[in-house]
């Protein structure tokens, strides 16, 4: 009994004067007493349960184990995206910010007591396998996710480069499967771009400390590849589960000429922040085109919200994924720490997206487009005596055929990506817009 008021005792040291500190102000004395007599009731109560369990469990646990699970428990029961990491957890976050890390290559959240993809990572394991946005993970190597939290569910698909894990994957309109995955070293390459004639296109798969300055060598790229002639920008985020708040501010502020980006909005009102552009759009107001889907989260969310709301792009895909909260890493003593739900944000327009997402502009579902060969038709260069064209030798049927049979022979398009390849190339030439400077 001793041992035990003595682990309770350095636990009330600790969280009781923070406990306190945090009653509201203009509380009259007697509700301070009433609040401290309650508060005291209730950790007497947490540490009757917390010796009960060190002395009866069915298995020896460590006073360590016990209480990371009950600071696990308090914040797992908040949201979705509240957690507890120990040093260890901590660790591995620090290091996949940085853009590497081991594993499958998801990101993830709860929903319903299991796993949720909200998006695979472009070039990992979990793409490459064919793991959708929107797929739940039922079991991990046939042990059932259902009572796991969502940092013990993490847990249990990192592991050793190499190593194999069984997935069963619940998807709508189809029966469960499973798909067996292989471990690696995922490295995150946030920004990837290239030229689709004269339209820059720019892939951001997540937002890590590179980000905007990716976006920035893209950009330049785009220019010196093509000059004058650059017609307009995609931007493809679909996928995108999101990162560094700073850095979808500082991808808006590249396209922006001013005016508010986003705002953070938190329990206390003057805890608000704003976060506006500064002048020196790097595109020159060319047109742009934001691609969404339902992968499309969070700081992702930002940027298509900031460059909506300013008519700086049109969006174009299907609704995003809807997480408007703002979750700050807390450092604890223990050298773990802690993710907390701090804030939601806010578009420019003051819409906040939580569970409801950003509807695109234009709603353009992913398809499969096949190429139809044409029939051999009679057109007037096949007629009898047929006057010539007098510019040009006139082209047969059997010349059409050809073509129109090798083009039946096409390659796998991506739908989404072709319509805005169709609206950039259209604003551009009714717009008469060009790249000015470099």
């Amino acid at each position: 009994m001793k041992n035990r008021l003595l682990h309770f005792a350095a636990f009330a040291v600790f969280v009781v004067p923070a406990l306190l500190l945090s009653l509201p102000t203009g509380v009259s004395a007697q509700d301070k007493a009433a609040n401290n007599k309650e508060t005291y009731r209730l950790l007497n109560l947490f540490g009757d349960v917390f010796e009960r369990v060190r002395a009866d469990y069915v298995e020896e646990l460590t006073d360590e184990e016990l209480i990371e699970a009950a600071i696990g428990g308090m914040l797992s029961s908040l949201d979705p995206h509240s957690s507890f990491m120990n040093a260890k957890r901590y660790k591995a976050m620090q290091v996949q910010t940085r853009g590497r890390f081991g594993g499958l290559g998801i990101e993830v959240t709860m929903e319903d007591g299991l796993v949720k993809v909200v998006s695979p990572i472009d070039d990992t394991p979990a793409h490459r396998a064919g793991m959708k946005a929107g797929d739940l993970i039922t079991h991990l190597d046939d042990e059932r996710v259902l009572g796991l939290t969502l940092a013990q569910a993490v847990a249990k698909m990192r592991g050793k480069v190499g190593t194999h894990l069984k997935l069963k994957v619940r998807r709508k309109g189809v029966d469960d499967f499973d798909v067996t995955i292989t471990r690696a070293i995922v490295k995150i390459r946030s920004v990837r771009s290239h030229m689709e004639d004269y339209v820059g296109y720019l892939r951001i798969t997540s937002f890590s400390a590179q980000t905007s300055n990716g976006v920035k060598k893209a950009i330049k790229k785009f220019h010196e590849e093509v000059g004058d002639q650059l017609q307009g920008v995609i931007i493809d985020l679909r996928n995108n589960p999101g990162g560094l708040l700073d850095q979808a501010v500082n991808v808006s502020n590249i396209f922006l000429e001013q005016g508010e980006i986003v705002s953070t909005r938190s329990r206390q009102a003057e805890d608000t922040s704003r976060f506006n552009a500064r002048k020196g759009d790097l595109t020159h107001g060319l047109p742009l085109v934001v691609l969404i889907n339902g992968g499309s989260a969070s700081a992702s969310e930002i940027v298509a919200g900031a460059l909506q709301d300013h008519k700086r792009a049109i969006l174009l895909g299907t609704k995003s994924f809807g997480k408007g909260s703002v979750q700050t890493i807390i450092p604890l003593s223990t050298q773990g720490a802690m993710r907390l739900t701090t804030a939601r944000y806010y578009t420019p327009s003051g819409r906040s997206i939580q569970a409801v997402g950003i509807e695109p502009d234009i709603i353009v579902e992913q398809a499969s487009i096949e190429s139809i060969a044409s029939t051999q038709t009679t057109r007037e260069a096949d007629l009898r005596g047929a006057l010539e064209n007098g510019n040009a030798k006139p082209v047969k049927g059997d010349a059409d055929a050809t073509t129109a049979d090798k083009s039946a022979k096409n390659t796998k398009r991506d739908y989404q990506l072709d319509r805005a390849l169709d609206l950039i190339r259209g604003v551009s030439m009714f717009s008469g817009k060009v790249a000015v400077g470099q």
